[in-house]
């Protein structure tokens, strides 16, 4: 599919886009994470596992971490992800199959029994038929959009941005494929033939190329001299504009531009490094990527079969923040009794040790109504000799 070609010329379409490397790494990052992550399910109101078969071998051929980043992939440049529900003869579902988006066209008929709400899916095969499908049989995970039934392809969305920066990269493949770029030119007073003017460049490069050459003083006679290239205005700003490109896709998916290896706009410090992942996870990963997959997951596919079950991404591992804060944050859960030894190595990902589910609980605090615990008593003075000696005055 031909996608538009904007004011910068070139045709921008979700595949075409890919030619950026600022827009892979966004979509290679994004889904790749998101695909990562821990998706089991619980039962409601507690944090009691529970196990999905669907969830843990969705398709006979991919993992379950490919075909989440693909469909992470699709709504990342499509806007929407499709995937085609197998079911078995009870009607559970057991399987799931990615559809291209480029192959459905999601729309809104007459609502029924049959169809509630009247959402209708026409998908095209291989053979170029058409098939009209209803979501009992389509797992439809939208993006954002505007009316309720489709998200809307970022791409698309964007496409000036990202078709000024994909003219950028061509035009400065174009500029550096055609070799213009010249360190200086070496000219004379006399016409040379092409024999010496070889001569002349070779013996300039000898003098002047290599670290050993380095500040060195050139001689040059016969009326020789050395003209220096500079780079031209127009293309330093060709060099600042590719940079801004890459601001702009990092603006569109909302990427650290650091996690872009872009570290001139951004601090190289380990810890403003870890609060810009963390804002990463808080602000944009969690909340437009991770909650629309669990919940359409909870309602299509886990709510079906066990009603009292939902999914949930583990994110932890992203929101731990820096080892100082992290390792005091486990200190004060672990003082007031919140968190056991495991709990804080499940935290950290490590094993369980023996008698690490102990709760501690600290000696100056009580359930209200209760008594402290008593302190160590005293010990009993010892008899003093003034009694023995009273004991005995009579005698």
């Amino acid at each position: 599919m031909r996608g538009p070609s904007g004011d910068a010329g070139v045709p921008v379409t979700e595949l075409t886009a890919l030619h950026m490397p600022a827009v892979w790494r966004s979509v290679a990052l994004i889904s790749s994470v998101s695909a990562a992550l821990p998706l089991p399910t619980y039962r409601d109101d507690t944090k009691v596992r529970t196990k999905s078969r669907l969830l843990r071998d969705p398709h006979p051929e991919l993992t379950p971490f490919e075909l989440w980043r693909l469909s992470y992939v699709h709504r990342l440049l499509w806007g929407n992800s499709y995937q085609q529900k197998i079911r078995s003869r009870s009607g559970e579902v057991r399987e799931l199959w990615p559809i291209r988006p480029d192959r459905v066209r999601a729309y809104r008929d007459t609502s029924s029994d049959a169809v509630p709400g009247g959402k209708l899916f026409e998908v095209t095969d291989d053979d170029g038929r058409i098939h009209v499908r209803t979501s009992r049989e389509i797992l439809h995970i939208p993006g954002l959009g505007y009316d309720g039934t489709c998200g809307v392809s970022p791409v698309r969305a964007a496409s000036q941005g990202v078709g000024l920066a994909l003219a950028a990269e061509k035009s400065g493949a174009k500029f550096f494929g055609q070799g213009a770029m010249l360190s200086g030119i070496l000219q004379t007073e006399q016409r040379l033939q092409p024999e010496q003017a070889e001569a002349l460049k070779a013996r300039w490069k000898a003098k002047v190329s290599g670290s050993d050459n380095a500040y060195d003083v050139a001689v040059l006679d016969s009326g020789a001299s050395f003209e220096p290239i500079t780079m031209p205005y127009k293309d330093a700003q060709f060099l600042e504009s590719r940079r801004f490109q890459v601001v702009e896709i990092a603006r569109m998916f909302g990427v650290p531009l650091f996690l872009l290896m872009e570290t001139e706009r951004s601090t190289s410090w380990g810890t403003g490094l870890e609060q810009q992942a963390l804002g990463f996870v808080v602000f944009d990963l969690h909340p437009m990527w991770l909650v629309p997959t669990e919940q359409r997951i909870t309602k299509e596919l886990v709510r079906p079969v066990a009603p009292d079950e939902y999914a949930e991404y583990t994110v932890e591992g992203l929101l731990r923040g820096d080892s100082r804060a992290r390792a005091e944050f486990y200190r004060v859960m672990r003082e007031v009794g919140a968190m056991s030894a495991n709990d804080i190595r499940a935290k950290e990902n490590m094993t369980p040790v023996d008698g690490g589910d102990t709760y501690l609980q600290p000696l100056n605090m009580a359930p209200l109504g209760n008594p402290p615990a008593p302190g160590p008593s005293a010990p009993n003075p010892a008899p003093s000799g003034d009694d023995d000696d009273d004991s005995g005055a009579d005698d």
